[in-house]
């Protein structure tokens, strides 16, 4: 068996606090960040599983089994899980991804030990029982209607099922389809929560007024409890992939009758461990990321085309997406396209200004450094670093690698993602046959 090992990731330069982290013989890993200026913790256990590991017949078993283990564990039921929290004031709650999927509370320094036994308990020690497979269903039968029902973010789901393939896991939804969710049984999903949940799999972060020894002891305790801590396994490295070569083009439209039209137009974006991620973050604020953005003067302030316009970008271990978001009444969906494809045109064959270049990075450093002012954000930036990323930044490296982006840095990655041929999701009031092939020749 290996022996436990500790090491200082991050000593607080930048803001940030000291940052700690612990791998256990049985391959879990322990990561906290000491804020001693706060009176509060937030506890998250991360697990490397979320909706691209399953197969087709699995869709949405990632975010069924969150859940689930909420239900009860060998200890709580679903009431004692839920009222321990609740009793001292503090919140709990979950969310899954297409690569995670984290448990987190947050509490009052003192209610730290309370905070740790719950949230390790639901993650380790879930009953899965057969009853609350069932009743649960019904749940996210609910969860699914209710995300159909909202165009705004039914248009999302479509763009990446088509820019990704319906086929690949990354194209299908986080939370599964009606027919997959109605067929997954209790004995699927139960092994499914035995295979994918290991320590080896999950890292537990802690943020706040805390002690990184009273820490580790007290999750040890409770995965010693569960029986996670008997065997030895290196810690499973970040996720990789074979990423798509390019982006595959064309148009999906859903109809619904709305009294808005929904688009999302955009392709492949970069994976996040590429360094053309910090040029891409300036390129998305000069884009559509906010009221002084191309994409906002263009469509809503010179021409009042649209309410709600900007553009986004997601990344995963592998590739990512960028794409362009809009929604005006379904006459003039053709003049926000044009407009849109326009302006992606210019920035790809002229890229941008030195003042857009400014306020971009501005963006960045502050959505970075006023984005860490609570423990659930600190708690979320060490998690996911040791998770997904194997290695934490300092707040002053992040903030070094956005000042040194150039126009250069903006121009080439422009020239690389934005004159592909683009993939356009359309949620409305049209026909399947409503041609848009304008939009994306």
């Amino acid at each position: 068996m290996g022996r436990q090992a500790t090491r200082t990731l991050d000593r607080g330069d930048g803001g940030g606090g000291l940052v700690r982290h612990t791998v256990l013989p049985s391959g879990l890993r322990i990561v906290t960040e000491a804020v001693p200026t706060v009176r509060s913790v937030t506890v998250g256990v991360w697990v490397g599983v979320g909706s691209r590991d399953e197969s087709p017949t699995l869709a949405g078993a990632s975010h069924y089994l969150e859940h689930l283990l909420f239900k009860g564990t060998k200890r709580r039921d679903a009431l004692a899980i839920s009222a321990s929290i609740d009793a001292v004031g503090g919140e709990m709650n979950a969310f899954t991804s297409k690569e995670y999927t984290c448990f987190y509370a947050r509490v009052l320094d003192a209610d730290l030990p309370l905070a740790v036994d719950v949230v390790c308990d639901l993650v380790t020690s879930s009953v899965v029982r057969g009853a609350d497979v069932e009743s649960e269903r019904g749940v996210i039968l609910e969860e699914i209607a209710m995300h159909e029902d909202d165009p705004t973010d039914m248009v999302h789901d479509q763009f990446a099922q088509s820019l990704f393939g319906e086929s690949s896991p990354l194209g299908r939804p986080v939370l599964g389809t009606v027919a997959s969710i109605e067929s997954i049984g209790r004995t699927a999903i139960a092994g499914y929560y035995r295979r994918r949940y290991r320590p080896q799999d999950m890292v537990v972060a802690v943020a706040g007024n805390i002690d990184h020894a009273t820490v580790v002891r007290l999750v040890k305790r409770a995965f010693d409890s569960a029986g996670m801590l008997d065997g030895a396994a290196e810690p499973t490295a970040p996720r990789s992939g074979i990423a798509p070569s390019s982006s595959p083009g064309g148009v999906r439209v859903v109809r619904r009758t709305t009294e808005q039209a929904n688009i999302v137009l955009g392709g492949l974006g970069v994976s996040r461990t590429d360094e053309r991620r910090f040029p891409l973050g300036v390129l998305d604020a000069a884009i559509g990321g906010g009221m002084s953005s191309r994409l906002f003067q263009e469509v809503r302030e010179k021409r009042g085309l649209a309410y709600s316009v900007y553009s986004y970008h997601a990344q995963y271990a592998d590739t990512g997406l960028f794409g362009v978001y809009a929604g005006c009444v379904p006459r003039k969906v053709d003049d926000v396209l044009a407009i849109c494809r326009d302006e992606l045109a210019k920035v790809a064959a002229q890229g941008i200004t030195f003042d857009e270049l400014e306020r971009g990075k501005g963006q960045l450093r502050g959505s970075l450094v006023l984005g860490l002012e609570d423990t659930g954000s600190r708690m979320s930036r060490i998690g996911k670093a040791e998770l997904v990323y194997g290695e934490l930044l300092s707040v002053d490296d992040i903030l070094a690698r956005i000042d040194a982006v150039t126009l250069d840095d903006v121009a080439a990655v422009s020239a690389d993602l934005l004159t592909a041929p683009p993939t356009l999701a359309v949620v409305g009031p049209f026909d399947e046959s409503r041609d848009f092939s304008a939009a994306v020749a």
